[in-house]
């Protein structure tokens, strides 16, 4: 029977867990006993965390990598499985967006999302996944968003990035089942995290926040019990499930209003 007791004493690589929902992941697979490879760019942050995690008792590694070059996903798997060391549990979490006017927004920035939003995660999966696959077990978590299910005026790119992570994910996660691998996606909504800063986006803040706790609770919950999809936040499923019998068309030019730049 599916349970996250069956995570306690696997090793679970987890991208962009210096902070928010990566770091909560982290947290929560550390309490359901599993052992932490820790991923990101900032290493002062993943020590604190990996400093905190050792204090509880949990085994853990820190591999500083910046998942918007194209080498760091062979980088981490040389690190781990291509050096012995067995990862079940995939978590892709690393992310980033931009808010703001497609034309004027920072080009580069915007491919960097794509790189670490799709490539990367694409990258990951590819060379994870089918060691699960070999040994008949494994979890894969992709963070997608409530952004997935439609498109985003002036968040274009990183909606679009995230539908990418939700389709991937909802397609590898049939392909895999029979292997006995669980894929699951997920979705959250507003959450407490530095993304609004990061992305510039507080226009997308609501006052409901989702704690990053909560969404790490639900989500390695869903993973553990093989869970295609996770919308933890209610009125992200509100919203997804409307979203299905109205025209795209109307609800873009809906979010094109509330989300224009004020300037």
């Amino acid at each position: 029977m599916a349970s996250e007791e069956n995570f306690s004493g696997k090793w679970a690589l987890v991208t962009g867990a210096s902070s928010g929902i990566g770091a909560a992941l982290a947290r929560e697979l550390a309490r359901c006993g599993a052992k932490l490879i820790l991923t990101a760019r900032r290493r002062e942050r993943l020590e604190a965390l990996a400093a905190e995690l050792t204090a509880q008792g949990t085994e853990n590694r820190v591999l500083v990598a910046d998942l918007s070059n194209p080498a760091a996903p062979q980088q981490l798997y040389d690190a781990t499985e291509g050096s012995g060391l067995i990862v079940d549990i995939l978590v892709n979490n690393a992310g980033l967006g931009q808010y703001g006017a497609f034309c004027a927004n920072d080009p580069e920035q915007e491919i960097r999302q794509v790189c670490v939003n799709c490539e990367a995660v694409l990258r990951l999966s590819r060379l994870f996944v089918p060691r699960m696959v070999e040994r008949r077990r494994g979890w894969a978590l992709f963070l997608a968003s409530t952004a997935s299910f439609q498109p985003v005026p002036y968040m274009s790119v990183y909606a679009a990035t995230k539908a990418f992570d939700r389709f991937l994910a909802l397609g590898i996660a049939e392909e895999v089942a029979r292997f006995g691998v669980k894929v699951t996606a997920l979705c959250p909504g507003t959450t407490e995290s530095e993304f609004f800063e990061v992305a510039r986006a507080s226009q997308f803040r609501s006052r409901k926040l989702q704690s990053a706790a909560e969404v790490a609770r639900l989500a390695i919950t869903a993973l553990a019990r093989g869970q295609r999809t996770l919308l933890p936040k209610a009125s992200g499923r509100r919203m997804a499930f409307l979203v299905r019998f109205l025209p795209t068309n109307l609800v873009t030019r809906f979010v094109e209003k509330a989300a224009r730049p004020k300037s």
